[in-house]
């Protein structure tokens, strides 16, 4: 499907939008982000408060927009970004809840696949199952930079998952017992848009909190610890 722009849900000009651009979830995410890192930050979309910026990370330009929550959304907007505005990289910047032992609070979480019980992948009418994973060039960029930046990470599979409140209380222990690390909403879908266009993605999470453990952080620390993630990607960006 060809798009044209402005499109319903973006309305920008493909110019003022860079080919990389980083989507949190929360649109004041979003502006903590262009305030906080990006030099000459200029809003280019705010219909229905789903706030994109533009500006310049050491000299590059980067731009930021909110995807807000749950595959159906960020599907909309990537696919807009993607299709309509000429954006060549997507970085899911997100919080993610802890699946197994070893992952734990803060830690950073890089995507190499997204399982799902989303039923996104129907629309492309597939003899089978479709597995969506990241682009590895981006995958190790990323995790070059995490090692330099000495932070602690880790590799592997999220679940992406239509259900926040699940009514089945034993679901995430069947994903865990498969070594699904972490569980969040949005990567498959975005994944699986990059495939079918042609484009570059991928989803990187803190662990704002442990379904193990049961620990979570306070909504203060999971600001002072996302800024980690969030420099990592933009350094990510400014290599692309």
């Amino acid at each position: 499907m060809s798009l044209s722009y402005p499109t319903p849900h973006i309305k920008a000009e493909p110019a003022q939008i860079a080919k990389t651009v980083l989507m949190p979830g929360d649109p004041l995410r979003s502006q903590f982000i262009a305030k906080t890192f990006l030099e000459n930050a200029v809003l280019f979309n705010n219909v229905r408060g789903i706030q994109g910026y533009t500006g310049t990370y050491k000299g590059e330009k980067v731009s930021v927009m909110a995807s807000g929550m749950g595959m159906p959304s960020i599907g909309i907007y990537s696919y807009e970004l993607y299709s309509a505005f000429g954006v060549e990289n997507i970085f899911r910047i997100g919080s993610a809840g802890a699946l197994r032992k070893e992952v734990n609070i803060r830690d950073i979480v890089f995507g190499m696949g997204a399982c799902t019980n989303s039923a996104y992948v129907n629309q492309y009418n597939l003899p089978g199952s479709f597995a969506p994973i990241a682009n590895f060039r981006l995958l190790r960029e990323g995790v070059e930079i995490a090692e330099k930046m000495g932070l602690r990470y880790h590799v592997g599979n999220l679940v992406s998952s239509d259900t926040f409140y699940n009514d089945d209380n034993s679901v995430n222990d069947s994903w865990a017992k498969m070594g699904v690390l972490a569980v969040e909403m949005e990567a498959a879908a975005l994944y699986m848009n990059a495939a079918r266009l042609g484009k570059n993605a991928l989803a990187l999470c803190t662990i704002s909190d442990s379904l193990v453990t049961h620990e979570a952080l306070s909504a203060e620390e999971r600001q002072n610890t996302f800024t980690e993630m969030m420099e990592l990607a933009l350094e990510l960006a400014i290599k692309q």
